[in-house]
């Protein structure tokens, strides 16, 4: 698994710490300056620590899962800080769509956990899936700045489609995995043998 105690694992630690003030400043509306303060704190950390880690040699799949775990924590805290808020502190995200990213997030956690125990490595993101976590971002966004819901019903739906299909695709990888082992990643790192 490589070093723990590293600077970029410190970030990405740091990241989790963030989340609890985060939720609540979400969940109570604010205040905004704040809020959007801690929230651009934990973006940057996410930002820099795995080029951090590239830059003094220092990667590590302990960085790899501890980045993976810090944002799954950071979406379920404030999905779920948006779900439970009072009117008085802006629009809601509704319960299902709340449900969708925290069961897909549960689901890609104790998959890649097994597929990481049959390759012996952290395997990277999909595009579908870094697609998917930057659509939940906007929908976090549009309902922290009070968007109407013109343009967030149809945001979250539009998401909710979007981390879908990423659940199948990240579903045929690990299938292919756990059929083929290392094999089943091959040429760029991220192609799959799709049912040979």
């Amino acid at each position: 698994m490589g070093p723990f105690w590293t600077l970029a694992n410190g970030l990405s630690l740091s990241r989790v710490l963030l989340l609890g003030p985060i939720a609540w400043l979400v969940y109570r509306g604010g205040p905004v300056g704040w809020m959007f303060g801690l929230i651009g704190v934990a973006i940057a950390t996410d930002f820099f620590d795995g080029r951090l880690a590239r830059s003094r040699g220092a990667v590590s799949e302990w960085g790899k899962v501890l980045d993976a775990t810090a944002d799954k924590l950071a979406a379920a805290a404030v999905t779920l800080a948006l779900l439970t808020r009072p009117e008085s502190a802006g629009p809601s995200l509704p319960l299902w769509f709340v449900l969708l990213a925290i069961t897909r997030d549960a689901i890609l956690a104790v998959g890649g956990l097994i597929q990481t125990r049959r390759l012996g490595r952290f395997t990277s993101s999909l595009w579908s899936g870094k697609v998917a976590v930057t659509l939940l971002a906007l929908v976090v966004v549009a309902a922290l700045a009070k968007a109407p819901p013109g343009l967030l019903t149809p945001l979250v739906w539009g998401t909710a489609l979007v981390m879908g299909i990423s659940l199948a695709e990240y579903f045929v990888r690990f299938r292919a995995i756990l059929r083929y082992g290392p094999e089943a990643l091959e040429a760029d790192g991220n192609a799959l043998r799709r049912g040979q």
